[in-house]
């Protein structure tokens, strides 16, 4: 089979895709709160429990995609997977998912090779967290045709990602990064909120191509 049959909407929206998605999605979201568990620990003791919902960037972004999944395994089951179900929350979450799991794939992967690149060594975890954070923001992208969201869920999802990014570097509670990376948390703020508008942009962008794709079809 062709590289195009494997990325079809077909393939992506066959039962054994998604089932396979949803459990790296799922495990990969327990292991990541894991990964935070000392900063959310560290946040709620020394500043305030309310900031908690902002520390875990990326576990988060793929908790929004295990929702993604579930509602297509839900539509796949009750053979409507042609006609999904709409509804507000669904394309909250779609828009949610879409921004921040591009946009902390490719955070997470920025993040590490700068450390790298200014000195950090190289372990098998940083290549495992490569691979997984590329794969959240394929994902996102790959999966632009099944999605419902339309502008407000964008305008409610940026609102978010945004304040997200308010906390964390106003507040102080952005995801501890190499050591190497310390003195340079000014630049990896500009990076991070120029990153967020990005995610944002192509979210609206992709919207665009699949309506377009949608009136294609009818």
């Amino acid at each position: 089979m062709s590289i195009r049959t494997y990325v079809s909407k077909a393939f992506l929206s066959s039962r054994f895709m998604l089932w396979t998605l949803f459990w790296v999605n799922f495990l990969g979201t327990i292991y990541g709160y894991q990964w935070y568990w000392k900063q959310l620990v560290y946040t709620a003791e020394t500043m305030s429990p309310v900031y908690l919902p902002f520390v875990p960037d990326s576990p988060t972004a793929s908790l929004f995609f295990t929702g993604v999944i579930t509602y297509l395994l839900i539509d796949s089951y009750k053979n409507r997977s042609q006609s999904p179900k709409r509804s507000r929350f669904r394309s909250l979450i779609e828009a949610l998912a879409l921004i921040t799991s591009f946009k902390y794939g490719v955070w997470a992967v920025s993040m590490i090779w700068a450390g790298v690149y200014q000195g950090d060594s190289v372990n098998w975890q940083d290549w495992m967290l490569t691979v997984s954070h590329l794969g959240m923001a394929a994902e996102a992208i790959l999966y632009m045709r099944v999605y419902t969201y339309r502008v407000n869920a964008i305008i409610v999802a940026a609102l978010w990602t945004l304040w997200n990014d308010y906390m964390d570097y106003t507040v102080g509670v952005f995801p501890w990064l190499p050591a190497s990376l310390d003195d340079d948390i000014p630049i990896v703020a500009a990076f991070t909120v120029q990153l967020s508008f990005v995610s944002i942009i192509l979210a609206w962008v992709l919207m665009k191509i699949r309506r377009l794709m949608e009136k294609r079809q009818v």
